[in-house]
């Protein structure tokens, strides 16, 4: 770890505040590691962004470096850093959605991590479709299945129950889509307060970005620079990259800074919370600085809203069921939810 970098003070970091009070800290370190670095780099990335000042970190079960992480929680709450300063958010994966299987997933999760409570716990997909690791772009599930909103609803009364037992402070969705929502918050007893989905500068997706802010649901944006190291199987033809858009270029000139700065300034600016990823030290401080230093103009974030090209990076192949059409089945594209 690289003790002489800067160090920025946590409560310079602005929050964003959920419908409950709560405040969580307006960018965060993601720690999906793509299949390209071990879980000791992503442990090592995670005391090192809490070093110089990170305290949001976005975690999931199935990147299979929880243990690891939570090693590292143990030095950082043994090194001074209370438990409470910091903001743990996880997720539950597809293979996880029957109803027996929710809490025990939540309990190994917090025994992996080594604390008492998750700040805010996710349902990582709408389906309970699962894939292998490492799988290419048409591995298929033979069980997958479309969306089952009663099914869903099973699941998410075992998230309520997470928070009625105090394992869970909040809980939440990612990758739902505005049908899907309206459905959940149609029968949910305790409501989402976050929704993490795909959110760039080349995708900024505003009509649901729009919807979870009317609704008090946070977004929480990954891949908020593109995600230059996303999985092979997520690439295509046709992808663009925001970090080499003119716009995005021109801003970082201006500033002096890397593109991917931009980006982040960006979506702070506009009101979601970014979890870029890296394991060096250097840019996870760029990207934590990003969001306490000069703003963008109000006539910069004009012409970012201009470049949205709909190119979403993280289609989803692997999770379609059979009889599916494609990828776009995933997020109802024409505002129906799709069926099998």
């Amino acid at each position: 770890m690289n003790r002489s970098l800067e160090k920025i003070d946590p409560v310079s970091v602005p929050h964003r505040t959920l419908y409950t009070g709560a405040k969580i800290p307006a960018v965060g370190l993601g720690t999906f590691g793509s299949d390209r670095f071990s879980t000791s780099e992503i442990a090592e990335a995670v005391l090192g962004a809490a070093a110089i000042g990170y305290r949001h970190f976005d975690c999931a079960a199935v990147y299979g470096n929880e243990k690891e992480i939570g090693a590292s929680f143990q030095k950082l709450i043994s090194s001074g850093i209370t438990r409470e300063e910091l903001w743990i958010t996880s997720k539950l994966w597809n293979d996880k959605h029957a109803e027996e299987d929710v809490i025990p997933a939540c309990k190994q999760t917090l025994q992996d991590l080594q604390v008492d409570y998750l700040d805010l716990y996710l349902i990582h997909w709408p389906f309970p479709n699962h894939h292998a690791q490492g799988v290419d772009v048409n591995s298929r599930d033979p069980h997958a299945v479309s969306y089952i909103h009663e099914n869903y609803m099973k699941t998410w009364r075992q998230m309520e129950r997470l928070m009625e037992r105090g394992l869970v402070r909040h809980i939440g969705n990612s990758n739902m889509t505005i049908p899907k929502l309206k459905l959940l918050l149609r029968d949910a007893k305790i409501k989402p307060a976050a929704n993490e989905m795909e959110l760039h500068p080349h995708f900024q997706q505003p009509e649901l970005f729009h919807f979870c802010l009317e609704n008090q649901i946070v977004p929480i944006g990954y891949s908020p620079i593109g995600s230059p190291r996303r999985p092979e199987r997520d690439r295509t033809p046709d992808d663009t990259v925001d970090i080499e858009d003119p716009v995005i270029v021109k801003i970082a000139n201006r500033l002096n800074v890397h593109p991917a700065v931009v980006c982040i300034k960006w979506a702070a600016q506009r009101g979601q919370i970014p979890i870029p990823f890296s394991i060096r030290p250097e840019q996870y401080l760029s990207n934590l600085k990003a969001v306490i230093t000069q703003p963008l103009t109000e006539e910069e974030m004009r012409e970012i809203a201009t470049i949205d090209k709909n190119n979403r990076l993280i289609k989803g192949q692997v999770f379609l069921w059979e009889g599916a059409k494609d990828w776009q089945d995933l997020w109802d594209i024409d505002g129906q939810i799709a069926s099998a």
